[in-house]
């Protein structure tokens, strides 16, 4: 005799009566909500976010040497490629000091990449840059390094990925660095940035 099977069910639950049944009694019964009506003469209160106060119009105050560059993962790979060495062409690009900052999702990123990027990897761990902690969970980047400059308006960007320029570029008061022609090359920069302040 085979056994019959019986697929099993699950998360059964009991059949209850709506709270606003009819079966029920009158006081056991919830009361219908009622939809307050707005006032028409009440001023309309809107979340609008606080503008930066470091802002002078589009311009910066908060930048200035020595610059803090966020770097991207792709930003160091095409680096490798081009043969420029991060710092240098940094210094050349801007004429002041400029020191990199490495997040640790940006980190993970490039361990994640493997054997054939150790050299990335290896450029990274330069004791010249500068080590961010990351407090979110996961190793996306983009989100991470649009939430800093977001956060605190002293940063430079520098990346090649062209969504993350496009989200960056919403934000007031963000430089972004980019590579073309073999050199580093910096976008949105007004041209007293680096001028000595009398």
């Amino acid at each position: 005799k085979g056994k019959q099977k019986k697929t099993r069910k699950y998360a059964i639950m009991k059949r209850m009566l709506s709270l606003r049944d009819q079966r029920l009694k009158e006081k056991d019964r919830l009361k219908p909500k009622k939809k307050e009506k707005k006032d028409p003469s009440a001023l309309k209160e809107r979340e609008v976010p606080q503008h930066p106060s470091c802002l002078f119009f589009q311009y910066n105050t908060q930048l200035g040497p020595p610059y803090h560059i966020l770097v991207d993962t792709n930003f160091i790979n095409f680096s490798i490629k081009a043969k420029l060495d991060l710092v240098q062409s940094m210094m050349d690009c801007l004429y002041a000091k400029c020191i990199p900052c490495i997040t640790d999702c940006v980190m993970a990123e490039i361990e994640k990449l493997g054997q054939k990027y150790r050299v990335a990897l290896r450029i990274a761990k330069d004791p010249r840059f500068e080590r961010l902690p990351c407090t979110h969970k996961g190793t996306y980047a983009d989100d991470c390094l649009v939430q800093r400059v977001t956060q605190h308006k002293c940063y430079i960007v520098a990346t090649v990925d062209r969504d993350l320029k496009r989200r960056i570029r919403k934000i007031p008061g963000v430089p972004i660095m980019y590579i073309s022609n073999h050199r580093y090359n910096i976008e949105r920069m007004p041209d007293d940035y680096g001028a000595p302040r009398f």
